[in-house]
């Protein structure tokens, strides 16, 4: 029987949003198929934040360690979607605790009912104690369908700060809107790039 694939990973243009003051998207072509040129090149710039992404602990750490030097592991095996939709400002343990039995090490927690295509300063966070639970199941991996773990006015980003004293790994960004609650496999591996604080990724869903 053929798996089912859910891509979870927002498309990425000229239009994403990105967090304020980010780098968006931009694209030109560096090379045009023509005479005397046989194929197109693009040239891209944009932050390694845009679209959905992995996080490296030197975003939220000085001395952290690089997106292209992290294990891969946390990004490639079994995980559980979470519903915790309007839950308000912080996703705390009342509204995932319904569905915490047998946790997998891979928690990804939807909180939009429709992911915005627009900057969203109200997006839904996760509260510090609800990431010290998971951690404490044997979570090494957290997700979440907004563009940040901690709420997009934070300073302190209390919720990044759990993830680096606990070396958890993060996934912002992700498109959860037509995914069931429910266990699949996760698939979604940042690139190598060696000095950087985060990368894109293509994420995705496979049924068990």
């Amino acid at each position: 029987m053929t798996k089912r694939i859910w891509d979870i990973s927002p498309p990425v243009h000229e239009g994403s949003p990105v967090f304020p003051g980010d780098t968006p998207y931009q694209q030109r072509w560096a090379a045009s198929i023509g005479p005397g040129c046989p194929v197109n090149v693009s040239e891209i710039t944009l932050s390694p934040h845009v679209g959905a992404h992995a996080d490296a602990p030197l975003h939220y750490a000085p001395d952290g360690t690089t997106i292209g030097d992290i294990d891969l592991t946390p990004f490639l095996g079994p995980c559980r979607v979470i519903h915790a939709i309007a839950c308000g400002p912080l996703i705390e343990w009342a509204h995932i605790a319904h569905a915490i039995k047998d946790l997998p090490s891979r928690v990804l927690v939807r909180t939009y009912q429709r992911a915005p295509v627009e900057w969203d300063g109200a997006l839904a966070a996760y509260a510090p104690a609800t990431i010290e639970r998971l951690a404490a199941l044997g979570v090494t991996l957290i997700g979440i369908d907004t563009a940040s773990i901690d709420p997009a006015d934070s300073k302190t980003l209390d919720s990044h700060q759990v993830i680096r004293r606990m070396n958890l790994r993060v996934l912002e960004n992700l498109v959860l809107d037509d995914v069931p609650e429910g266990d699949y496999e996760l698939i979604a591996l940042p690139l190598k790039l060696v000095s950087a604080d985060a990368s894109p990724v293509r994420a995705v869903l496979r049924s068990l």
